[in-house]
């Protein structure tokens, strides 16, 4: 007796086309290209997760910068100022404040300088 199992390749097989409905062309709607594709974007996501952590902190950095330079300072000096003054406060708490509350970054700076000697 012979066992072709063809009902579980066509589970498979919507299953996998479901995952990448919405791909462009032939890479939704043929199993090689689709399979190859799925991989491809697995790949993908999983550096990308680890890519948006980057991204992100390089934004906060860019806000801090330009915060502070509006209050006449640079990053790296309110960087070693905040380090100096014993203050610990990470970059993405820095970068909110930056943005959504100039009074309290402000205070911060003051901090800094003080702690810089300036």
């Amino acid at each position: 007796m012979r066992v072709k199992g063809s009902s579980a390749s066509r589970r498979k097989q919507k299953k996998l086309f479901s995952i990448t409905k919405g791909f462009w062309g032939r890479k939704k709607n043929v199993y090689r290209r689709a399979r190859e594709a799925f991989l491809h974007a697995l790949s993908k996501a999983y550096h990308d997760r680890r890519a948006k952590k980057r991204d992100f902190r390089r934004l906060w950095i860019i806000r801090i910068n330009a915060a502070a330079r509006m209050h006449g300072m640079s990053y790296n000096s309110l960087i070693a100022g905040l380090k100096k003054g014993g203050i610990e406060i990470n970059r993405k708490m820095l970068a909110d404040l930056a943005v959504n509350d100039a009074n309290a970054f402000g205070a911060l700076v003051s901090k800094a300088k003080e702690a810089l000697g300036r």
